[in-house]
């Protein structure tokens, strides 16, 4: 294995490039049972040739590139071509977005605990990592999950959460990849957004510590975390400027300024409360909030993308115009100029007990 300190200058290059301001990265991940689950909603067929024509029609959106720094991709993606022959990563190199991928191998409920969860793919995880290195992948991401209500997050939930991603992310390092770290505390439940924050801290503050114990170049890494909201099921709803100040407050005590980057997953929220947390976000002093704050959003991203094409050839284009449409706002969101009212759709995205 290459020693990840001969991969440190490239590495903190490539972090800085996807969270430079006014980008951030279109989470193109989705597997194939969870892309079939999509395309149902939409009426088309789950065949690989149709996965592989819609990433097409993500990854040619013209100008693009002037809002998407990064694409996560899948597996199955990272090896294929346009209908012209490029390969998908080559392609994305040709617009200066840098090709990422999705490492984890999905999620097993921890022996002992309240159905609690651990993420599987360290084994074999070195030697992935080469390869997707040398097919074009720049990036790589591994999702963990933390659930709230009943006694949870146990002790042994977040030990498992915080070890298994800095066990990932050194890996990642090694061979060449800026990882991003994904504890993502679910919705799920009632609960407040006080609750929400507390445990996101305690999480939070864990991933740090077991990052900085297996020595990790914190500069050449990312974050993607939830934004601290109110539980999905919660009655008590908080606007986005409420939901910011929670989310950047709860950054501020647990997460150190060498990380350079906080790219947000949506959660389950729609397109457009998505981007107008963020955008209160980057409105906040800067003085508590040192690292940059963007977005890797799939569903927030996506939504309307899908409906506008539902797998005919002559909705292509309409398509492509939404999604540049929402990666439009959201850059404008990374800079706290976001105005509101960009076409999307506003249902949301919530899905209990998400996992894909």
């Amino acid at each position: 294995m290459v020693e990840a300190k001969n991969f440190r200058d490239e590495l903190i290059a490539n972090a800085r490039a996807i969270v430079r301001p006014g980008y951030g990265i279109l989470a193109a991940d989705e597997s194939t049972g969870t892309i079939g689950q999509r395309f149902a909603k939409i009426d088309v067929e789950n065949t690989e040739e149709n996965r592989r024509a819609y990433r097409e029609l993500l990854f040619t959106t013209e100008g693009l590139e002037k809002h998407i720094s990064g694409v996560i991709l899948f597996e199955e993606t990272l090896g294929q071509k346009t209908t012209d022959g490029v390969l998908f990563p080559e392609l994305l190199q040709s617009k200066g977005i840098i090709p990422g991928i999705k490492v984890d191998k999905g999620l097993v409920i921890i022996p002992g605990t309240n159905e609690e969860n651990a993420t599987t793919g360290l084994d074999g995880l070195a030697e992935r990592c080469q390869k997707y290195y040398s097919q074009g992948a720049r990036f790589a991401k591994w999702r963990a999950v933390v659930k709230i209500g009943n006694g949870r997050p146990s002790l042994a939930a977040i030990i498992e959460t915080a070890h298994t991603l800095a066990r990932y992310a050194a890996i990642c390092q090694a061979n060449g990849l800026v990882p991003i770290v994904e504890p993502e505390i679910l919705t799920d439940g009632d609960h407040s957004i006080e609750v929400c924050a507390e445990v996101s801290e305690r999480v939070f503050r864990q991933c740090v510590q077991a990052l900085q114990e297996q020595k990790l170049l914190l500069e050449g890494l990312l974050l993607k975390p939830n934004m601290v909201t109110q539980g999905a099921t919660s009655t008590d709803k908080k606007s986005a400027a409420e939901i910011a100040w929670y989310t950047v407050r709860t950054l501020s005590r647990t997460i150190v300024p060498a990380i350079p980057g906080i790219t947000f997953l949506s959660g389950g929220q729609s397109e457009e409360e998505a981007t107008l947390n963020l955008n209160e976000m980057n409105k906040l002093d800067s003085k508590i909030r040192p690292w940059a704050l963007s977005f890797s959003y799939g569903r927030a991203l996506q939504s309307s993308t899908l409906k506008a094409w539902s797998g005919k050839p002559e909705n292509v284009k309409a398509a492509q115009e939404a999604l540049l449409t929402r990666a439009r706002a959201n850059s404008e969101a990374t800079l706290g100029s976001y105005a509101g009212g960009a076409a999307g759709d506003s249902a949301s995205q919530y899905v209990a007990n998400y996992s894909y």
